[in-house]
């Protein structure tokens, strides 16, 4: 039996986890960033990166609820954005990010390239 040193181990956790900071309100599964509840996480093209604003609100955001950003301690390349209302919005590389009302299940990607506007996030 072959024994890997606690270093060791430590390291690897660290490396396969480096791209969401703990306890960040998504992770990657499946090629693809999810919120906690697995669901799809995506991008708006009419946000501008590093732009600090999400244009998503009123019925836009009805329909693609923002992804909150709650307390977690995020390592870039995930931000924070404040919204109109002051509540705060998870950003990945200066764009906020956003879940799909349509997306009923785990999994489920009916948003993505809608209207050409709404990118499914891959890191």
């Amino acid at each position: 039996m072959k024994s890997v040193s606690v270093g060791t181990a430590v390291l690897f956790a660290l490396f396969t986890h480096s791209a969401v900071a703990a306890g960040a309100p998504v992770k990657k599964a499946g090629g693809v960033l999810v919120d906690t509840r697995g669901m799809t996480v995506y991008t708006y093209d009419n946000d501008a990166a590093n732009g600090g604003k999400s244009t998503c609100t009123g019925g836009c955001a009805q329909n693609w609820p923002p992804v909150q950003a709650g307390d977690a301690k995020l390592a870039a390349p995930y931000s924070t954005i404040t919204r109109d209302d002051g509540s705060k919005q998870l950003a990945y590389k200066g764009k906020p990010l956003y879940t799909f009302v349509k997306d009923k299940k785990a999994g489920d990607k009916a948003g993505d390239k809608m209207k050409d506007v709404w990118h499914v996030v891959t890191e």
